[in-house]
């Protein structure tokens, strides 16, 4: 859990300021109050400001899975969401009647929500958590899509001895590209670009 401690000329000025750095609402801390302050002679002189540690009490996959549950509100579509932790990865499996919506056109509205998810997701847990949102098996099936993608092009740079930049990707689909082709002798992978933009290019050794 999050832990903060703020200070303040009186208490309820620390909670709003530590509530407002934590960016919580403040049904989702516990309070305790470590020095209630002291005003002091005119206000001045030997004056103590107040001191009060608050700690999140909240789920971070509860969160992130409220977040997501709102999102698709707001875009009309009702939704399941079925979650699952391995190690420092957290699995979102997403059901619905409309995943067309959720996963937009090759993946892009699934990779956002996705971004998003992570954010909110490390917004409150301790240490860093990555995020997999999945719709209908799409992660499963992009994967496929892009190994054999990855060993078309690679014997098309092989064959014409030219590189071959490809689109812009996300880091785990271009991650994805480079371990289909990490035992080909023939040909070497690399990424250039910052993101949005970043891309792997694929150039003949």
């Amino acid at each position: 859990m999050k832990e903060l401690t703020a200070t303040g000329q009186t208490v309820e000025e620390a909670i709003e300021k530590g509530i407002s750095q934590l960016k919580v609402s403040r049904e989702k801390v516990d309070i305790k109050v470590i020095n209630e302050g002291k005003k002091g002679i005119f206000g001045i002189f030997g004056s103590r400001l107040a001191i009060v540690k608050l700690t999140v009490n909240v789920d971070p996959v509860m969160e992130a899975k409220q977040f997501l549950s709102d999102v698709c509100k707001q875009m009309d579509v009702e939704v399941n969401i079925e979650s699952t932790i391995d190690g420092k990865y957290v699995y979102f499996q997403l059901n619905s009647d409309k995943t067309g919506l959720l996963i937009g056109k090759r993946g892009q509205t699934l990779n956002a929500l996705q971004i998003l998810t992570q954010v909110v997701l490390n917004r409150f847990s301790e240490e860093f958590m990555n995020v997999i949102l999945n719709a209908e098996n799409y992660r499963e099936k992009r994967e496929e899509t892009l190994v054999l993608l990855a060993n078309r092009l690679a014997n098309k740079v092989i064959k014409e001895k030219k590189e071959i930049s490809l689109e812009p990707m996300p880091s785990f689909e271009r991650k994805i590209i480079h371990a289909a082709l990490a035992d080909n002798e023939k040909i070497k992978t690399y990424s250039v670009g910052t993101d949005p933009h970043r891309h792997l290019v694929i150039s003949p050794k």
